[in-house]
């Protein structure tokens, strides 16, 4: 796997849901959203996000992206991530 267009692609994918309501983002909580992106290589990569409570439940949601291109990086994907507070800010940064 090609890491730096792999990170690229999932700084994409993590700005897109950044961009989202917080509200939307605890969907993620119950149900974790797959799918597949082709990079400008023609590589594709497969994307898992989901979310979990960074500190307690109802407080700080971490939104979690995993990227992989199907082959042995799926057992050790490139992994970025995100928090979010209850009040819509993004901890940490």
């Amino acid at each position: 796997m090609d890491k730096r267009e792999a990170e690229q692609v999932a700084n994409g994918v993590a700005s897109r849901y950044r961009s989202r309501p917080r509200d939307e983002l605890l969907r993620n909580l119950k149900e974790q959203d797959v799918f597949e992106v082709v990079a400008p290589s023609g590589t594709r990569y497969q994307i898992e996000v989901q979310a979990f409570w960074d500190d307690g439940k109802g407080k700080d949601l971490r939104v979690r992206i995993a990227v992989d291109d199907f082959g042995t990086s799926a057992f050790q994907p490139l992994v970025v991530d995100f928090i979010v507070a209850p009040d819509g800010r993004f901890v940490g940064e």
